[in-house]
């Protein structure tokens, strides 16, 4: 396998697990009371729309070659680091 397969693979796996903690998330809102279940709806909202955002960089990355690669794999290190941050935010909150 190369540097470039093993590097998608693993962001599809990353991706994965964020699906997997969102859905957590939702599932625990929707035991929620009213008030928590607004908020826990905006933070999984963001975080449904920057999983994406990071799936649209994967698919980039994957389809991309060369220098146009190394374009997007920055694009996609900003969606990968944002969604990290307001997922492990989101959890920290919800605990």
């Amino acid at each position: 396998m190369t540097d470039r397969n093993a590097q998608i693979d693993e962001m599809k796996a990353k991706i994965d697990e964020w699906t997997a903690d969102i859905e957590k998330l939702q599932a625990k809102a929707k035991e929620s009371e009213a008030d928590a279940r607004i908020g826990y709806g905006k933070r999984l909202d963001a975080m449904w729309r920057m999983r994406d955002e990071a799936e649209g960089k994967m698919k980039e990355a994957r389809n991309a070659s060369g220098g146009a690669r190394d374009d997007t794999s920055g694009g996609f290190q900003d969606a990968w680091d944002g969604i990290s941050k307001s997922i492990h935010d989101a959890m920290k909150r919800s605990t």
